[in-house]
């Protein structure tokens, strides 16, 4: 099943073989995994990177598991296992390395990391200082292997290789085997500007089929209805002229402000450095009939209230650091994000429930984390409504 950011997941079938070929790519090519390797993500079972991880066993790495929260007793929790068990390469989703990075946190100065060679990162986005972070806080010399790619495919389309260097912000290079382009709104390709991710050829793990979904329709509407004969995966890409990615968010999340089409990574990169700020999450509610308002959401860290002085000086921060176009035109504080079980925002289905949309039809109560989460935008759609 997909993850469900964007609402109901996909329940895709796919084809044993594709899948292997590709994760026997990804981990020995890309991943640099070998037998002398010990590997570990944390993951659930049902996201894809547990058959990720599983499949470590192909190339003869030995499987590290893990069962219990990523922050518990604290957040030193995963470095410790990794210390005490000898892992090699460390994977993670980039909200968590973020986190570590916010909480102030150093593992290599209270942990024994000397055997990590390989730190990945994936699920969204990391920015620039998660890059920053990971090379002071973990180690010096090692591969930082942000990878990008879904559950549709069971892989990624961008990663990280071996044989390239590691440039803050951004993936080396597009995975082997992967025809993945950046498309303007007419089908070009384009270089060094935002386009949609998409992938021109086919590769091995491409979905079989949809369940429920006999005449192939809504598998054709997911991906290449968008595009003739190319797969639209649904994120904002760009591809430096050396060949490296930057994924900017997810492109269904877009927010567009006075003709300008910004992702919602660039807005999270400056709020994670608002020290009072723990979480936060950004909509747009364009296209629901009205203008739409530009709505930032934020979850307090302890004991700080939000308060006009706050607001000033985060609509200060976005308007500085991005430009005026991108200050929210409200900023409200919530208990928690409504994520996906593997940490994923939900920034569409929230959309959808601001524009009235029933909870049970924006998003797949049994795929979250904390479906409670989004009595508060239902509460707040039912408010505006009257």
């Amino acid at each position: 099943y997909s993850s469900g950011t964007t609402g109901a997941p996909k329940a895709i079938v796919h084809g044993h073989g594709g899948v292997v070929v590709e994760h026997l790519k990804m981990l020995s090519l890309h991943m640099d995994l070998g037998e002398d390797d010990r590997f570990f993500w944390y993951t659930t079972t049902g996201w894809m990177m547990w058959n990720f991880l599983i499949s470590g066993l192909l190339v003869g790495a030995t499987v590290v598991l893990y069962d219990g929260s990523p922050a518990h007793p604290d957040l030193y929790a995963l470095w410790r296992m990794a210390s005490a068990t000898g892992v090699t390469c460390f994977g993670v989703s980039a909200p968590y390395i973020l986190a570590c990075m916010k909480a102030g946190i150093e593992p290599a100065r209270e942990l024994d990391l000397s055997r990590i060679r390989t730190v990945g990162s994936t699920g969204a986005p990391l920015p620039p200082e998660g890059y920053a972070w990971v090379y002071e806080h973990v180690g010096a010399d090692l591969l930082l292997a942000s990878i990008s790619g879904g559950t549709d495919v069971v892989t990624a389309f961008t990663a990280a290789s071996p044989t390239l260097p590691v440039h803050a912000g951004e993936m080396a290079c597009r995975a082997l085997g992967a025809k993945v382009e950046s498309f303007d709104a007419d089908g070009r390709a384009v270089v060094d500007e935002v386009g949609e991710l998409v992938v021109t050829e086919p590769m091995p793990s491409m979905p079989v089929r949809f369940l429920n979904d006999p005449d192939g329709r809504l598998l054709h509407e997911s991906y290449f209805g968008f595009y003739p004969n190319a797969w639209r995966h649904g994120d904002w890409l760009s591809i430096t002229p050396g060949g490296a990615c930057v994924v900017h968010g997810r492109s269904d999340a877009t927010l567009k402000r006075g003709g300008v089409r910004m992702g919602t990574a660039e807005f999270y990169r400056v709020i994670d450095d608002v020290p009072e700020v723990a979480d936060s999450l950004v909509v747009d509610t364009a296209g629901l009939g009205t203008e739409g308002k530009l709505l930032l959401f934020v979850v307090l860290a302890e004991g700080v209230a939000l308060d006009g002085a706050l607001r000033e000086r985060i609509a200060s921060a976005i308007g500085t650091r991005l430009s005026p176009r991108h200050v929210p035109d409200a900023v409200e504080a919530i208990a928690e994000v409504p994520r996906t079980l593997n940490g994923k925002k939900l920034e569409v289905p929230v959309k959808r429930i601001l524009s009235g949309v029933p909870v049970e039809e924006a998003a797949s109560l049994d795929s979250l984390a904390n479906p409670g989460a989004l009595r508060f935008f239902a509460d707040m759609a039912a408010r505006d409504a009257t």
